[in-house]
């Protein structure tokens, strides 16, 4: 090779070699997305990343990692080149030509060294920039479709979303990343390495016929035989990573659970029961890596003996020839860089087999994710109108999603400063009525009409999220509130020792007992200062003294809002001014009470 010119017939060679990967790269990725079932699932979460009109940086990032790219497989004829003339300057035991050539190392491996660095730092930057994106599309798609909720009245609800979110994304992005730019790799190696070996390749006789530029033919037959027997073998591998996600996800939500309900579980002394459950799933977990290991263990196996087979083939052909004067020691020794670059390349959608299996069932994961938040998104919820100062519900049907009837034709008006109390026996329907007028219930028909404000739902076990005692107060809206208010809110629901706590960030959840927790609830409406109250057996964890203390403050700081309750004791009537009771079967009965 002349050396001299290396540089400026490398550019040229990659330029045009560039041009040409890209066009056929767009080509193939439109094809598969065209024509296959994964690459449309593929697409489904590419495309909009990609579009150039929502920000041309991802296609900037990807152009130019495809350049690095197809820059290494450049690198990799040079370093075979050098080989050839490295090893003719030893055996012509010629000492100047043998320094020249370890400097050309040594200035090849500096540039290669520099651009895997590069190639590494782009190739990040594309999963980190991904993963953003489609973590922020998903997330957006779960939460506004309600999919964290909804999901529950799907028949094929999907298993563990936030494994979903959190995992098989980050798989996603960065397999794909790798398989594709391994693929243009191969593609360009098997053209760059055919052409080289075409020329040092020999003839060889088998069964008395001489096959002339035999290993080209060779190395083509023997990888597309055992690729498709590798293919045979690793097939059970793609259901088996599937059940290996959705399996390990299963075994760690039942972990979280225990510690979610800790106290619970330690009142019941429920050890034995929770160790069986978690002794349950964890085994489903390894009988299914065992599976993983016996089926890998067949796949890895037939790839390294066909590897290691294939290590041979060259010296078999040219070691004759060497012997016999017609090539040189570095013809043999970049006959060998070829063939197994060649092959290493043809095998390489065989070798990368169980990472095609594996990004198959992450493909089908989030395909679920996504397919799960549409359907969420359609279900026949009932939507609440917003008009006037008052609540009013016209001919409301609920139904159960059996379709069992509930509440039948509920007609109700509750004006500013009136109070509603919601009473029945268990399962007649009151918490989906509250479900219903929250739009979360999907079985209902009727209209509701809510005042312009705003409007909270106050449940039996409230939600406290992550963060300080001042987003908690403040949820759902961002923490605006002067602390004055705050401790002012906490005080008149006897909390006020947590008044000097408002910054403390921790999980409130374990440090506030439920009865604490509900009176939190009560200061977060004190604080919001809602149009509309909905209460869920609110006061449950409360004694009668505390619940009389709450509902009077309720009633004296918010005099012009609406509020209904869903209870059972007797001693919310004297807070209510209109009553409905539910009787079950569609049956209900409106009542006035003391107020």
């Amino acid at each position: 090779m002349d050396w001299n010119n290396v540089v400026w017939d490398s550019t040229v060679w990659l330029l045009k070699a560039y041009v040409m990967t890209a066009v056929v790269f767009v080509v193939v990725i439109v094809l598969l997305a065209r024509f296959t079932k994964w690459g449309r699932q593929f697409w489904r979460f590419a495309a909009a990343y990609f579009d150039p009109r929502r920000s041309p940086k991802p296609l900037v990032i990807l152009a130019v990692l495809l350049l690095f790219t197809v820059f290494a497989v450049r690198m990799n004829v040079l370093f075979s080149y050098w080989s050839n003339d490295f090893y003719d300057s030893i055996q012509n035991l010629d000492e100047t030509a043998f320094w020249h050539f370890l400097r050309v190392f040594a200035f090849l491996a500096a540039i290669h060294v520099v651009r895997a660095l590069i190639e590494f730092l782009i190739g990040q930057t594309l999963d980190i920039d991904w993963r953003v994106w489609l973590t922020h599309h998903l997330t957006d798609d779960w939460l506004d479709s309600r999919a964290y909720y909804r999901d529950r009245f799907l028949d094929d609800a999907i298993d563990n979303p936030d494994q979903r979110i959190q995992a098989d994304i980050t798989n996603f992005v960065t397999t794909a990343r790798v398989l594709s730019m391994g693929a243009v790799t191969a593609v360009l190696s098997i053209v760059s390495f055919t052409g080289i070996l075409w020329d040092l390749s020999g003839p060889m006789t088998i069964f008395g016929t001489e096959i002339p530029r035999a290993m080209i033919f060779l190395v083509f037959v023997y990888v597309l035989v055992t690729t498709l027997v590798a293919f045979w073998i690793g097939k059970p591998l793609i259901r088996l990573n599937f059940l290996n996600e959705k399996l390990n996800a299963n075994f760690r939500y039942a972990l979280i659970r225990v510690r979610e309900y800790g106290e619970s579980i330690a009142f019941y002394r429920g050890e034995n029961v929770e160790r069986r459950t978690l002794a349950g799933r964890f085994a489903h977990v390894i009988r299914n890596m065992w599976h993983i290991v016996f089926r890998t263990l067949k796949f890895n196996g037939w790839n390294l003996s066909v590897n290691q087979t294939a290590v041979i083939f060259p010296f078999l052909i040219q070691g004759p020839r060497l012997f016999s004067g017609q090539v040189s020691l570095g013809d043999v020794m970049q006959t060998s860089t070829a063939f197994s670059q060649v092959h290493d390349s043809l095998s390489f959608f065989r070798e990368s087999y169980d990472d095609f299996a594996s990004f198959r069932a992450t493909l089908i994961r989030l395909n679920g994710l996504a397919n799960d938040n549409m359907h969420a998104a359609a279900l026949p919820i009932l939507k609440t109108g917003k008009s006037g100062n008052e609540l009013d519900v016209d001919k409301l049907d609920v139904r159960t999603p059996s379709g069992a009837t509930l509440i039948e034709g509920l007609d109700l008006t509750v004006g500013p400063g009136q109070s509603l109390l919601v009473k029945g026996p268990s399962g007649s329907g009151k918490t989906t009525l509250l479900r219903t007028l929250a739009d979360l219930w999907p079985y209902a028909d009727g209209t509701v009409s809510r005042p312009s404000g705003d409007a909270i739902f106050l449940s039996q076990r409230p939600y406290l999220p992550l963060g300080s005692l001042r987003t908690a107060l403040a949820y759902p809206s961002e923490p605006t509130a002067a602390d004055g208010t705050l401790r002012e809110a906490l005080s008149k629901v006897s909390l006020g020792n947590l008044g000097d706590r408002l910054d403390e960030t921790a999980d409130w959840t374990r440090i506030l007992s439920p009865g604490e927790q509900q009176r939190l609830a009560f200061a977060r409406v004190l604080t919001a200062r809602p149009a509309v109250i909905f209460l869920d057996e609110a006061t449950s964890a409360i004694d009668e003294g505390l619940e009389h203390t709450l509902y009077t403050v309720l009633r004296s700081e918010l005099p012009d809002s609406i509020v209904v309750s869903v209870g059972h004791r007797s001693t919310l009537n004297q807070f209510h001014s209109l009553g409905v009771e539910l009787e079950g079967e569609g049956r209900w009965t409106e009542t006035s009470l003391v107020g």
